[in-house]
């Protein structure tokens, strides 16, 4: 069963609930404003990814639907596991964002701190994803049936089909999200995470305003585009109570922020696991040289070709991959169709362009697709760009951002990122099913 909004049993608080029942969503202005308020309800601010998918709300309710299911619902893999994993996949491309942000909430669902010290801190089992973790990160093409075996064979510390096929869609999942978060330009400077008032695990997961939880942990600051959405909301009587509480949780916020930088330098036990949340990705990381290679231009991969007619995601990874891990295949599915449709100046033309010319520097073929279309439709620095943020995102911090995309609005900045992320990921997902699909058959 696809996981709906509108039958989820989370229990929303009064107001909220009184608030969605007055407010008449007409349109996608409407649809993302209730998004945000949701959000804003319980801490005053919504994450920073939510913040720039926001000009999207279609795709932003896939997205969270999505990863809540990863991160949070049931599922073979324990919760700090699912994080830790998370922190691995983030690591690869240094982004201090996701690293912080999965670091604080492996500490909250109950992980080990001792494990954020370093990966050999890491339980055997954990380890033993390093290398697919670091092959898929970087040459998805070298992912072999190999790899599937000495994790499913590892003895003591082997892996089921089930807890792998979860663990490589985190893996997935988040590298394509660094390519996000690095060509948005995601602020990590400073992102405080705090625990609950009574130091108990926070009830929902931050990422699942889609589903109507308004229970959201993450205190970043909204942006200023969201309030113009939130006018069809001023006749509501709810509105004087909703913005009481957006201040008086900023002023909290504020304050816990300066209480937080006055204690930092003390040595106690709790301090010392709260400041792990900040620690080096590179702890994370072995083999730092292990990179992205040009596929094109190495002569051994050209046997590595992965050609769509042969293995492509609508006749064979997405009923794999929902066979054994219920309901992720139609939720990933959701999302692919969703940043498909999302309405944009580009032309279909472009936006098949760039999903083609990802898939290619990844090598995976389109045989009827005519790639002389790529270089007519994307200009050579827009080229470059799509590049660096699918291979290489961390490099995207000195990239600039090319003057096609800078005149653009910032909702067709957004969607050019998230067709960059949606076709790594899909990509990604594909080289690991069909080496899981050779294990199978072997």
């Amino acid at each position: 069963m696809i996981i709906c909004t509108n039958k989820m049993e989370y229990r929303l608080r009064s107001q909220c609930q009184r608030v969605q029942k007055q407010v008449m969503v007409n349109g996608e202005k409407d649809r993302v404003s209730l998004l945000v308020m949701k959000a804003l309800v319980s801490r005053g601010s919504v994450d920073a990814v939510s913040q720039q998918m926001a000009t999207h709300p279609q795709y932003l309710e896939s997205f969270l639907r999505t990863q809540h299911y990863i991160l949070h619902m049931d599922g073979p893999l324990p919760l700090p596991y699912r994080h830790y994993i998370a922190i691995m996949a983030a690591a690869r491309h240094h982004c201090d964002y996701l690293v912080y942000l999965h670091s604080a909430q492996f500490l909250r669902v109950g992980g080990d701190h001792l494990w954020l010290q370093s990966l050999e801190a890491a339980p055997p089992r954990l380890r033993l994803l390093d290398h697919i973790n670091k092959v898929l990160a970087h040459q998805p093409w070298l992912t072999a049936c190999s790899h599937i075996q000495t994790l499913l064979k590892a003895g003591e510390q082997c892996w089921s089909l089930a807890e792998l096929v979860q663990a490589v869609v985190i893996l997935a999942h988040c590298h394509s999200l660094c390519s996000f978060v690095c060509g948005c330009d995601v602020n990590p400077d400073f992102v405080l995470f705090s625990k609950s008032p009574n130091d108990t695990l926070p009830a929902f997961s931050p990422y699942d305003a889609a589903n109507g939880n308004t229970n959201v942990p993450q205190s970043l600051a909204a942006p200023s585009e969201h309030r113009t959405r939130r006018r069809s909301l001023e006749s509501s009587c709810e509105m004087v109570f909703l913005r009481e509480r957006i201040q008086k949780s900023q002023e909290e916020r504020d304050k816990r922020e300066e209480q937080f930088l006055q204690t930092h330098q003390q040595t106690d036990t709790e301090e010392e696991e709260e400041m792990i949340c900040f620690a080096d990705p590179s702890r994370f990381i072995t083999d730092p040289d292990f990179c992205y290679q040009e596929f094109s231009r190495r002569e051994e991969d050209r046997f590595q070709v992965l050609r769509i007619q042969d293995y492509s995601w609508e006749d064979h990874g997405f009923s794999l991959v929902n066979r054994l891990y219920s309901d992720i295949g139609h939720l990933l599915d959701d999302r692919f169709r969703s940043v498909a449709t999302l309405p944009s100046l580009h032309s279909p033309d472009l936006k098949r362009a760039v999903w083609n010319y990802i898939h290619f520097v990844l090598g995976i073929r389109y045989d009827d697709y005519d790639y002389g279309e790529v270089n007519q439709l994307l200009e050579p620095d827009l080229k470059l760009y799509i590049k660096a943020v699918a291979c290489f995102p961390d490099a995207t911090k000195t990239l600039m951002c090319p003057l096609s995309l800078t005149a653009a609005k910032s909702s067709e900045r957004t969607h050019i990122n998230l067709l960059i992320m949606e076709a790594r990921l899909q990509a990604e997902l594909l080289y690991a099913l069909r080496a899981i699909t050779q294990y199978m058959i072997t």
